[in-house]
């Protein structure tokens, strides 16, 4: 599931949710989960703000040898503050004496690591980067393979190398960020101010978001309809469009859904996933939500945002795909992993 690491809404700390006793215990409930173990393994990953802060800290629990985590100041926090707030809550697990918080990313660092996180602040994992891995490393993508981005990194380099790469499945019983995904609708949806609860939807939904999205909003009492594509034979009245279409070079919906969008008075289109034209809709009077923009191909709404449980289990089920990668590695070059379990090859022909 791609998102943004940070989120300015909880960057400080500030929400009851994100209390370092409860991060403490959530992440000994996903390493349990996971059967997390990275003993006598090196980590490289990085170091961010508000629920993304466990990364570093979940690979010293799982009993990495020594974390590198790194990090750099953006507009939701200093690095100094970062260091900080890692180090706080690895205190109180036990485990700060193996982190080291650095915002220098050095050929020693990457040499060292046995386990490489395609994670925002160690990116970009390009050809230079790469170069400095020993060939026994692996980078697990932190997200599903479908979701690989163009830029993340670079798999020629890496399968030049002999450097495992996979992503994580989102939907295995132990990681189940899927089961997040209705939830995080919702929230979007509450905060444009549809009530959701007999509010007519439709979800533009083209990829495996599109069940749990619908579970959600219809088990919060919404009258939900499913396409692929918005289409000129749509009608109804609907309250909301929900935009869940993987992004590719052009906006998902823009000038084009105009005359269908138009048919339904004050209908708001609510970005979860797929960029859209905010232009085109503002000129034609379309409502439309966050009203802030996101990055390129990330998410209108982040998992952080209905608390911290999604992300902690999603990164340590990225770490289980490290260990998996680094234990079993003649198994992924022969038979690969079995389906349903937490590693999902990359299919030929990615980015």
């Amino acid at each position: 599931m791609r998102r943004d690491r940070d989120d300015p809404r909880q960057s400080r700390g500030t929400l009851p949710g994100l209390d370092p006793r409860r991060l403490v215990r959530l992440m000994e409930e996903s390493i349990t989960a996971c059967e997390l173990d990275l003993s006598g393994l090196v980590v490289l990953t990085e170091a961010a703000t508000g629920p993304y802060m466990v990364t570093p800290i979940l690979a010293a629990m799982a009993g990495a040898t020594r974390v590198h985590a790194l990090t750099r100041t953006t507009r939701y926090g200093s690095a100094e503050e970062v260091e900080a707030q890692t180090l706080a809550v690895a205190s109180l697990a036990g485990v700060a004496q193996r982190i080291d918080v650095t915002t220098h990313k050095t050929e020693e660092i990457v040499a060292s690591a046995d386990i490489v996180t395609n994670s925002g602040h160690v990116r970009p994992i390009d050809a230079s980067m790469i170069g400095w891995m020993k060939t026994a490393a692996v980078i697990p993508l932190m997200y599903e393979a479908w979701e690989l981005r163009p830029g993340d990194l670079d798999l020629a380099a890496c399968h030049e190398r002999g450097i495992l790469v996979a992503g994580t499945n989102e939907r295995h019983p132990a990681v189940d960020v899927f089961g997040y995904l209705g939830v995080m609708a919702i929230k979007l949806l509450l905060d444009a101010g549809v009530a959701v609860y007999d509010s007519m939807i439709l979800l533009l939904c083209d990829n495996p978001f599109a069940p749990f999205i619908v579970r959600g909003l219809e088990g919060a009492g919404a009258r939900v309809t499913l396409q692929s594509a918005l289409s000129e034979d749509d009608r109804g009245n609907f309250d909301a469009v929900v935009v869940a279409i993987q992004p590719g070079a052009e906006a998902v919906l823009g000038a084009q859904a105009l005359p269908v969008l138009s048919r339904w008075p004050g209908v708001v289109v609510a970005q979860f996933w797929g960029d859209i034209d905010r232009g085109a809709l503002e000129g034609a009077g379309i409502p439309f939500w966050p009203s802030t923009p996101p990055d390129p191909g990330h998410m209108g709404v982040l998992p952080s945002q209905v608390g911290p449980e999604p992300i902690v289990r999603l990164q340590a089920g990225g770490l289980k795909v490290g260990q998996l990668l680094t234990r079993s590695r003649s198994a992924v070059d022969t038979d690969g992993f079995e389906e349903g379990g937490f590693v999902q090859l990359v299919p030929p022909g990615s980015s």
